[in-house]
């Protein structure tokens, strides 16, 4: 009864049954396979019937159940019977040892059950799962590109390939299909085994091939390939790829949106590996729609941020402008960030105005945000105001730009983005050789001494612009000594020790030319350290030559005007100035003195100075500031100031703590030289 009940297990189940000794030798089988008898089968060690991926592993795993007696359990193994045709197939294999009645062990009992098909869903299932895991969580195209062939190969395909319309990559809208024979694709992507062309290259599909037919009618292809495939002759590349790999099965697949074609998937599966089928087509056409999504949100980041990119450059200040005490040099990490900027503004008495501001975020309104504030403060420069009262005002105007978003529709996408910006905004005085500063937000600058010794920087934060902190601003103001170097970096760049000695690092050889330093900066900063861009500002302090300025002090008395046009008339022909421009400026120096005797108090003093432009300014110890009026025909005074309005270029009014200067600005024609 018991042998009868063996021989109709054997003979019945459904299940590849198998006995083995304690040398691993197949005693008696049953088999699944009409390709293999039984009988060729018995006498041969487990691993030689079966041609398993990793016998060794096998082997080990099979002993492992006759030292312990453990069974194991609904394990896979990759293999397939020996002699029976097709690619090896995916196996369960449970094992329990047969034991005599006193425990001794006799062999083992393997159950085989080809499970190929249900692991085929499982790879199926887990691969689209991996797509969606790796692809659709970044804005860089070429990473997303990199994660769908990272989510298919090896579990899905031996062999992945994506290429992406080279214009799609650049931001610009993607062809609507059919495509021309002459768009450019561009390798984005590829995993597997080495192929001929790398990632980056261009190519045309070439016609008559299944990439070339997909491209024309966003379909998908499944393809045998043979030795003798037709098609490969027009396309030498792929067919040694095809020869050298042995790949025999290939899916390609479109990657479209709304009828638009943005590029090619093809997948490749070689020797050992089963052909794809129709379901792996229709997971393919999944994964593709998928991923072209991703791409074209790509595409749709990359064109606003080359618009938002070009905006940002063309706010900012096109050339250097030449100061006569100052040296200055900067460089635009490019970033994610659209709304960095630095500027330089010259102002009266020589002074230069030094401006790094950042806006965060990126696109097109943070690009309009960034020139909004960079407007204002070129107009708040030109008040002749501290640095903290400049941030100040600055603020005021970030409130109204605020408020002007909250007032936005709902519906409006800029309603709910908050805005964020920092700033600083330091003034050197190369005839004090201080430098004051003032920052919002913003780390404080880096500074070295001509010999290289770092710069103590004690400067107070204010709240940065668009919070609601209400603090007030304050300055600092540092003496420098002259070819001192500052560095002033937007966002985080300098808010950490290790970041800040960095800097000083590069700044150490403050003799260099200061574009090298500017470059030695960046290198010194990791790289990782400003994927949102950064914008960098160096400046080198210095003075005034003295062959440039006069200044002398004057006696308060009426006969002083005369005095001053007779001193100004010898410097200026000393700078071989036109007689032209030498009347005009005796004229205006005549009625600021005028004004001063008139209505300021003593000490008095006159200076000029030639750069770009001829500078005049008389100092009093007044804090009262004249006004420009316009005399009627009877009155015999109140023109002074409208003929100076008239004959400067610029004039204006600057205090300090000893009293007021006003100035005036010339424009030196070119045919005068000095």
């Amino acid at each position: 009864m018991t042998g009868a009940l063996l021989d109709a297990l054997f003979s019945q189940s459904a299940v590849g049954l198998h006995v083995l000794d304690t040398q691993l030798r197949v005693e008696r089988v049953n088999t699944l396979s009409d390709a293999v008898a039984p009988e060729r089968i018995v006498g041969r060690h487990f691993t030689d019937a079966y041609r398993l991926q990793d016998p060794e592993e096998s082997e080990e795993l099979l002993r492992g159940v006759l030292e312990s007696g453990t069974p194991l359990l609904n394990h896979v193994i990759r293999g397939r019977l020996m002699e029976a045709p097709g690619p090896d197939r995916s196996l369960m294999v449970t094992v329990h040892r047969l034991d005599d009645p006193s425990g001794r062990p006799l062999g083992l009992l393997a159950a085989v059950v080809d499970v190929n098909e249900q692991e085929k869903s499982r790879t199926r299932v887990d691969a689209l799962a991996s797509v969606r895991r790796n692809v659709g969580h970044s804005l860089d195209m070429e990473a997303i590109c990199q994660g769908l062939v990272s989510a298919l190969v090896p579990q899905f395909a031996d062999f992945a390939v994506v290429e992406v319309v080279d214009d799609v990559l650049r931001g610009t809208s993607a062809p609507v299909s059919p495509v021309r024979p002459d768009v450019p694709l561009r390798r984005a992507a590829q995993l597997g085994v080495d192929g001929d062309t790398p990632v980056g290259e261009m190519r045309h599909l070439p016609a008559g091939t299944p990439y070339a037919l997909t491209a024309v009618d966003l379909r998908p292809r499944l393809i045998q390939i043979t030795p003798g495939t037709p098609w490969l002759d027009a396309d030498p590349v792929t067919a040694h790829m095809i020869a050298t790999t042995g790949a025999h099965s290939l899916i390609v697949a479109p990657l479209k949106l709304h009828g638009a074609f943005l590029g090619l998937v093809s997948l490749y599966r070689c020797t050992g590996s089963e052909p794809f089928d129709e379901r792996d087509l229709t997971l393919m056409l999944t994964a593709a729609a998928h991923t072209a999504l991703s791409i074209e949100t790509s595409r749709r980041y990359a064109h606003d941020h080359v618009i938002a990119s070009t905006v940002q450059r063309r706010l900012l200040p096109q050339h250097d402008g030449a100061r006569i005490a100052v040296e200055t040099a900067h460089v635009l990490i490019p970033g994610r960030n659209s709304g960095c900027w630095f500027d330089t503004i010259g102002l009266s008495g020589a002074r230069t105005a030094l401006i790094v501001g950042s806006v965060a975020g990126h696109g097109l309104q943070t690009a309009i945000t960034m020139g909004q504030l960079r407007t204002a403060l070129h107009a708040l420069a030109g008040l002749d105001l501290d640095p903290d009262e400049v941030l100040a005002r600055l603020n005021d105007t970030a409130d109204r730009l605020a408020r002007e978003r909250r007032s936005l529709p709902p519906g409006d996408s800029l309603h709910r983005q908050p805005l964020t910006a920092s700033c600083l905004y330091a003034v050197y005085d190369p005839f004090a050789r201080t430098c004051t500063v003032a920052r919002a937000g913003h780390p404080a600058p880096v500074a070295v001494d001509p010999d290289g010794r770092p710069v103590t920087l004690d400067v107070p934060e204010g709240p940065a612009l668009f919070s609601e902190d209400s603090a007030p601003f304050a300055t600092a103001t540092i003496e420098l000594h002259e070819g001192s170097v500052l560095a002033f970096l937007t966002g985080s760049r300098l808010s950490d020790d290790e970041s800040a000695s960095r800097v000083r690092d590069a700044l150490g050889y403050p003799d260099r030319p200061l574009q090298d330093l500017c470059d030695a900066v960046v290198y010194n900063l990791p790289a990782a350290s400003h994927p949102d861009g950064a914008a960098l500002l160096l400046a080198r302090t210095g003075v005034v030559p003295p062959e440039r300025v006069a200044t002398w002090e004057l006696a308060h008395d009426r006969t002083t005007p005369s005095v001053a046009r007779t001193l100004v008339r010898d410097r200026l022909e000393g700078w071989h100035l036109g007689e032209e421009t030498i009347e005009a400026t005796e004229l205006i120096v005549s009625e600021l003195i005028t004004n001063a005797v008139r209505y300021g108090t003593p000490p008095l003093h006159l200076r000029v100075m030639l750069d770009r432009t001829l500078t005049c300014e008389v100092h009093d110890t007044s804090p009262v500031a004249p006004h420009l009026r316009h005399a009627r025909t009877v009155d015999e005074g109140g023109r002074g100031l409208f003929i100076v309005s008239q004959l400067a270029t610029h004039w204006g009014t600057r205090y300090n703590t000893d009293g007021k200067a006003l100035w005036t600005e010339q424009e030196v024609p070119a045919d005068d030289s000095t």
